[in-house]
């Protein structure tokens, strides 16, 4: 049974979140400032950025650390995940009103998204074991990485072990749900270290859709390793690192029994260098290999791509306030897919990008310009132009405006996971230009307050269409996504509370109906005490009903509640439980209209998941 998004509901909700919580704050009041990456391809504070970011710190993540991708974005007020089901099941991932595709997926710099279906990396694949930090960049980007930056780019980055040491954990849960990480570290005063680890989790699952009894359940497992070796010191910093994921994901196929299997493997292969050649100049390179497979046993149907890619780019700060990133970027994938008509088919795109900023008395600038020539669908030039200004001691104002695009994928031309399709060769990229403000405020009392509003125009997307009465993607839609974005942070002794309300409306702009799955509101809250040795966390999601495409039916609205609470027990044990949805709330999230060989029905989230656990550490 959903909850529907009413006043009541929420104002209820909120009031349980703020009675049960004390939370996790330690962490949260040294992560005030953060350094990131991903907006300008080099380090930089979060206060100086021209751009909407959000930090997801490693002491979150390990919050739960059963979680995987999907559920700790959804955590972020302005990120939509559509789950067809509970753990394990499909999701889609929408940024600020976007489209699935239109997010880059990133892994230390390497790209997730593949030529595979219509976006990256399914995130409900991606484990977070060995991720030190989350970083969701806002709006378009695709002057620093070409095509799939439309509404923003959501960054992994892996922890650099910092000391010697070794780590275990293990998690059980409801649903014959467990997991459990194994981690080593090796780190010598020479600049020299190893990290490696591993992880396994299986689950009984749940039922997926409304219409199944809730003994029908539908397994999940996964496993995976990581390893990486690097060295730093003052000229040189450069690291070598792999990550392989795979696992089985059961689900549905004839709405009353989960019987099909999905089998998926990604694996992540990343060379990192970086050179001082003088103080002022540096060199960058890196060297990415990735795989994305998926294998539908039941229709016999495969997906497989493999990409490599190579970055490379000098910035030299010419004054003491002024820089340029200067690059160069080629990616070459491959793509073999059952449903496409030859076996393997290869796409490649080279872009060249010049970036350019200052930063001098509280004004930090950011302009670029990229062009970039793809040789199936030709040459895209794309500009940014950004500024934040520090107005005030404890208040800054920033502007900014970028155009982006998105290359169809050669899932769009020449396969519908899996099914026979018609190819439609003059399928154009879509293309966008955004605008945003913003202002940054704080106030005493370790009170900060914050406030964006934004404008997409988008035209060329692809949807569904026919040519010669048959099934393909054509460019047919033009849309309008505007939003804004409002939320407040406090923390003092041990203590911390947030909240975010975001408001976006996605529309079709010849139709003037909403794009389907995008809730026009949704709030999140978190708040509680840590104080090093005790701490217990409770933050709540409210999202608005939304439409499903399919005139007259809405996905109701709805509102969850989770609490996580530890116990360092000492310097080498700590104790920890989790309950994820604590009111059990199985909301509807996908819809599905009666045919001639099925009847109405939902696929449904997977409800209220506990869990407790311990890690060890040498």
């Amino acid at each position: 049974m959903s909850v529907l998004f009413k006043p009541a509901t929420l104002s209820g909700a909120i009031l349980l979140a703020l009675i049960s919580s004390t939370s996790f704050a330690a962490e949260q009041i040294n992560q005030l400032d953060p350094i990131v990456v991903t907006a300008s391809k080099t380090e930089e504070k979060v206060s100086e950025v021209p751009a909407r970011i959000t930090v997801i710190s490693k002491q979150q993540i390990e919050k739960n650390p059963a979680l995987n991708l999907s559920d700790v974005l959804q955590k972020d007020a302005s990120i939509y995940v559509k789950q067809s089901g509970g753990i394990g099941q499909l999701t889609d991932l929408s940024l600020r009103g976007g489209r699935t595709g239109s997010t880059l997926l990133l892994k230390n710099g390497a790209r997730l998204n593949s030529q595979n279906g219509l976006g990256p990396v399914t995130p409900e694949f991606i484990d977070l074991s060995n991720i030190d930090q989350i970083e969701i960049l806002k709006g378009p980007a695709s002057v620093q990485y070409g095509s799939d930056a439309s509404s923003g780019v959501i960054q992994l980055i892996s922890q650099k072990p910092l000391k010697t040491g070794a780590s275990l954990s293990g998690i059980y849960g409801e649903n014959n749900t467990y997991k459990a990480s194994i981690n080593a570290d090796y780190v010598n005063d020479n600049g020299f270290y190893v990290s490696i680890g591993g992880q396994r989790m299986e689950s009984d699952g749940t039922s997926v859709i409304d219409i199944q009894a809730k003994n029908q359940k539908a397994a999940f497992d996964q496993k995976g390793y990581n390893a990486q070796i690097g060295y730093i010191n003052n000229i040189i910093n450069t690291s070598l690192s792999i990550d392989q994921n795979q696992g089985t994901n059961i689900y549905t196929t004839n709405y009353t029994t989960n019987n099909a299997r999905r089998n998926f493997e990604n694996r992540l292969i990343n060379w990192l260098g970086s050179y001082n050649i003088i103080s002022n100049l540096t060199l960058n390179a890196r060297y990415s290999h990735s795989l994305d497979k998926s294998e539908q046993v039941i229709y016999g149907n495969h997906f497989n791509t493999t990409s490599d890619e190579g970055d490379l780019n000098a910035k030299w700060h010419f004054t003491n306030h002024q820089n340029l990133l200067s690059g160069v970027t080629y990616n070459r994938s491959e793509y073999n897919a059952s449903s496409s008509p030859e076996s393997v088919r290869t796409i490649s795109s080279t872009g060249y990008y010049l970036q350019h900023q200052y930063d001098n008395n509280g004004i930090h600038t950011q302009a670029g310009l990229r062009v970039e020539d793809n040789d199936w669908f030709g040459t895209h030039t794309v500009g940014q132009a950004a500024i934040r200004y520090q107005i005030l001691p404890l208040t800054s104002i920033y502007a900014n405006i970028g155009t982006a695009f998105k290359a169809p994928t050669l899932e769009h031309l020449y396969g519908s996971y899996g099914y026979d399709f018609y190819s439609n060769p003059n399928l154009k990229p879509e293309e966008s230009t955004s605008y945003e403000i913003g202002l940054d405020q704080k106030f005493n009392y370790g009170l900060s307050a914050y406030i964006s509003t934004y404008y997409t125009d988008a035209k060329n997307l692809m949807a569904f269409g026919t040519i010669n009465n048959q099934s393909t993607y054509v460019n047919i839609n033009r849309a309008n996504i505007k939003g804004g974005e409002l939320g407040f942070k406090w923390s003092g002794d041990n203590v911390f509370a947030s909240a975010e309300y975001t408001y976006v409306i996605a529309q079709n702009k010849n139709s003037k109906e909403d794009i389907a799955y995008r809730p026009r509101q949704t709030y999140t809250l978190t708040a509680g005490y840590d104080d090093g040795k005790y701490g217990v966390n409770t933050s709540l999601v409210s999202r608005s009903k939304a439409n499903t495409g399919t005139s007259g039916v809405k996905v109701p609205g709805y509102a969850t509640v989770d609490i996580n609470a530890f116990w360092n027990v000492n310097s080498n044990i700590r104790l920890f439980t989790n309950i994820q949805n604590i009111g059990d709330v199985r909301y509807p999230t996908v819809y599905n209209s009666p045919s001639s060989w099925s009847p109405e029905y939902w696929y449904i989230n997977g409800g209220r998941q506990a869990s407790v656990g311990v890690t060890l550490k040498y």
